[in-house]
Parts: C-alpha cells; sequence; structure tokens
C-alpha cells in the first residue's frame, strides 16, 4: 500500500536488525532512505566486528515472528529453504529450576537461525528496496544541529580508519539512531546543551561462552533444542539446539561472575555441571567446528528518553540504543520489531513523529519485557537491586507456575506466550490459570535436584563406539 511522502532523505545510524526494520518501515514514507554503518554488512553470513554477540544462541520467537513475517513475507519459507531449523516453541524441551515443562502445542513458531544468517536475509530484502542505499565502512562522528540547537539537520561521518580528511555531511530530514547498547546519543545531546537521559541499570555480570558442533547421526534426533534457563537455585544454564543444515550450537551462560570457561576441557566440565545431563551426554561424543567463545555482558541498561522535557526535533532514538536487555530472555529483536511497527503506525498519521510522543510509545512497549527480565534478575540474591513487594510476590507466584508447567500443559501455553511477548504478564494471574497454578502448586514447591552427569571418555559412552 503506497503511503504519503513524508520527506526526502532519512539517515539511519546502525546496520544491524533494528537500524534496518527501521529502515524498511521508513523507506514507505521518505523518499530516499540511507543506512549507514561501520561496518561492511552486506552479504555478510558470520558474525563481525560491531556484533561480537551474534555468535552466540539466538532464536526468533513469538512477537518478533509475526511481525518480520508481516514486513517480509515469505521470509520465513527462505529460512527453511537455507536449511534453518523452525519448531512450535512449546515444543522445545525448556527446563526451568531442573524440571522439564510439558511439551504443548502454541502455534508459535520459533526460527532457530543464527543471528548473522537471519540478518543477512532481512537486510538483503531492505537493500533491494529501489529508495534504501547502505553507507558500509563509515564511522559515524556526530549529529548535526541548526544553530539554535533545536532540530537535528544531519550527521557527520567519515570512511573508516580514515584521518578525518575526507569527512562528510549527510543531509537528513529526520535521523534515527539505532547503534545499540553503545549510542553515542546521550554525549551528543550533552554537547548540544540537553540533558542526558535517566539511565536505569541492573548488574546481572552475565557471560555467554559458546561452541559449534557438527551433529552425528542420532544426535538431538526429535529434539529442535534443550533449554536449561538458569535460576537461583541452578544458577548455570545452557541453548542447546540444530541452528542449520550441518551445525549444532551449544551456548553456556554463567550470571554474578560465575562465567563458562573457553578452555575447552574446563568448557565441558562447565557443561557437565549442568542440572541437564543430557547435555553432556550428547556433547561430549560431537566433533566441534570451533573454539569456545565468550561474549560478557556486564548490565540490563534502559534510557528513559520518555522523560526528557527537551529534545532536538527530527531525532529518534531506537532499539538498545534505548533499552539493552538481559539477552538470556530472547526479547531484543522482539522489542526492536513492535517499535518498528509503533514507528510506521505514527508515520501513518501523515507527519514526521514528534519525539516526546515517539519515546512515550517506545517506553510502553518496553515496560513488559523490562518488568519480565529484570523481576527474573531479581530471583537472584546476588543481583543488588531494590526488591519492591510486587517483585517478590511476582517471582514466588511464578515459582509455583513453573512448578504446574511441568504437569499441564496449558499452563505452559500461557507462560510462553508471556515470554513471547503476546501476551501480558497480568494474563498469568486470571482465574482460570490462577487455578490450574494452585492445583499443582499450593506452596512454593523445591527446586529440582541436580543430577549432574557421570564423567567419561569421549566416544566410551554407553551406546557409543570410539571415534575415529
Amino acid at each position: 500500500m503506497s503511503q504519503a511522502r513524508i520527506g526526502n532523505r532519512v539517515v539511519v545510524l546502525g546496520g544491524s536488525l533494528g537500524g534496518i526494520l527501521a529502515a524498511r518501515v521508513l523507506s514507505e514514507f521518505y523518499a530516499e532512505v540511507l543506512v549507514v554503518d561501520r561496518d561492511k554488512v552486506l552479504g555478510i553470513s558470520e558474525p563481525r566486528r560491531g556484533t561480537p554477540h551474534t555468535i552466540h544462541a539466538h532464536a526468533l520467537h513469538a512477537r518478533g515472528h509475526l511481525i518480520l513475517e508481516e514486513l517480509f513475507p515469505g521470509l520465513t519459507d527462505g529460512l527453511v529453504e537455507a536449511g534453518i531449523p523452525t519448531c512450535d516453541l512449546a515444543e522445545m524441551h525448556w527446563y526451568l529450576n531442573a524440571r522439564r515443562i510439558r511439551a504443548a502445542h502454541t502455534g508459535l513458531l520459533s526460527v532457530m537461525a543464527p543471528r548473522p544468517i537471519l540478518e543477512a536475509h532481512v537486510r538483503a530484502r531492505v537493500a533491494a528496496l529501489p529508495n534504501v542505499t547502505f553507507l558500509e565502512r563509515h564511522d559515524i562522528l556526530g549529529v548535526v544541529a541548526t544553530s539554535g540547537r533545536d532540530r537535528i539537520v544531519g550527521v557527520r561521518v567519515s570512511p573508516g580508519g580514515g584521518d578525518g580528511a575526507s569527512e562528510r555531511f549527510l543531509e537528513a530530514d529526520l535521523v534515527v539512531d539505532s547503534t545499540g547498547r553503545g549510542s553515542r546519543t546521550p554525549v551528543w545531546l550533552e554537547e548540544l546543551g540537553y540533558r542526558r537521559p535517566v539511565e536505569e541499570t541492573v548488574k546481572v555480570g552475565l557471560a555467554y561462552t559458546t561452541r559449534h558442533y557438527k551433529p552425528y547421526p542420532g544426535m538431538l534426533e526429535g529434539i529442535p533444542s534443550i533449554n536449561q534457563i538458569a535460576g537461583p537455585a541452578h544458577p548455570r544454564g545452557a541453548f542447546f539446539g540444530k541452528i542449520g543444515p550441518d551445525l549444532i550450537n551449544l551456548s553456556l551462560t554463567g550470571i554474578l561472575g560465575d562465567h563458562p570457561p573457553t578452555e575447552p576441557e574446563a568448557f565441558l566440565e562447565f557443561v557437565r555441571s549442568l542440572p541437564v545431563p543430557q547435555i553432556y551426554e550428547t556433547v561430549l561424543d560431537a566433533e566441534p567446528v570451533n573454539d569456545p567463545v565468550s561474549f560478557r555482558f556486564p548490565a540490563s541498561v534502559r534510557r528513559h528518553y520518555e522523560k526528557l522535557t527537551r529534545f532536538p526535533d527530527r531525532y529518534l532514538v531506537m532499539g538498545d540504543a534505548v533499552c539493552s536487555f538481559n539477552p538470556v530472555y530472547g526479547q531484543g529483536m522482539s522489542v526492536a520489531a513492535m517499535e518498528a511497527i509503533a514507528l510506521r503506525d505514527r508515520l501513518r498519521l501523515g507527519s514526521r513523529p514528534a519525539a516526546g510522543d515517539f519515546f512515550t510509545e517506545v517506553s510502553r512497549i518496553i515496560d513488559t519485557p523490562w518488568e519480565i527480565s529484570v523481576s527474573g534478575d531479581l530471583d537472584f540474591p546476588g543481583v543488588q537491586a531494590p526488591r519492591p513487594p510486587k517483585v517478590r510476590i511476582g517471582n514466588a507466584y511464578l515459582a509455583r507456575l513453573q512448578y504446574a508447567a511441568t504437569k499441564d500443559a496449558t499452563v505452559t501455553e500461557g507462560f510462553l506466550r508471556v515470554a513471547g511477548l503476546l501476551d501480558p504478564p497480568q494474563a498469568l494471574m486470571r482465574p482460570g490459570m490462577v487455578l490450574r497454578v494452585l492445583r499443582h502448586a499450593i506452596r512454593t514447591p523445591a527446586p529440582g535436584e541436580a543430577r549432574p552427569a557421570s564423567r567419561r571418555v569421549p566416544g566410551l559412552g554407553p551406546g557409543s563406539s570410539p571415534r575415529s
């Protein structure tokens, strides 16, 4: 459906998923969309300098998948044709408190593409749009404002690694910052005489360590993914599953400084310590294709742009540049997609979105996933932050609900619909759901017992033959 043009050129800063989703939406309303990134991004399907975290486990769940399929019809079919596994979100083997919750059929698809491959497919679709151009390998030096500093009129850039002599000015009717958690917007605002946004931080001391393997016959047969979700009683987590035609991913997580090691033997010992022995028993006989790689995530950070009373016109901030979530909850891509739809809805009103109104809408989008992730983090006693009664009561109820999900597939479906950002957390408090929870767990159940796998020599376990 054609839309009335709102402006001539918009410059999007950042070519990762948030930026390219913004570019896709903006292409309907601006004559030219220019996406600037410091890396080469077109045709890239491997982790790159600007996104080192993309080697680790990613999956496009529920709300995010539905939005991307709306914006890019046939995207899922294209990924499946490329060998990317998909499954019902509730058919994965989810372990909460060392117990597997019941499988269910939700109708919600999980696309288990490596993040670089997903971005490559989406980016190629955006780059094919006739009015979208990518300016690769360019450093973003700063935004440019009018003499009165009340409006942004463009961006200063230079070729990556240059000495500044070849600096360019890109004039724009609108500038959108989607450069991620390292966004320079707070600094640029201060330089222009504005206040920086208030930042809310929850320190989690998280690290991912990931290794990829070649599958062997029968490996994970019939199991889309095994997801051991960390909790206070069992704080080590894992995401283990097929991510391509011939590739298995194992991402380990550790919180509050208990970081999974990168030394191969120590990595395997960390796997053995998990409360789900099947992961160790399965991976021990697999052939690794790379060395373990680690990525640290010190804290979740939310920047409250909606609370600023002054902000320059024709300038927006989106995605991780506004809020960077603890990645274990898998919310970032879906939130970026939801923000892109919010931007499209405002543009359809026929004028440039006012920054204050847009930030208010983005804040509403962020509220629910932020509440979910922060409440989950605050269940760990070592996370230093206030715990209001709402959080303590909510976590006590959630422990009951997670136990009930091991008995009742309807509870599983309800829990995953909230985790997938399709339903609000309040849906778990509806009378019918509460009755199901209390039927199985009137009192808070004790965590499941951890039964680490027995240490053994690779290729010599039960049912195995030595590998040559």
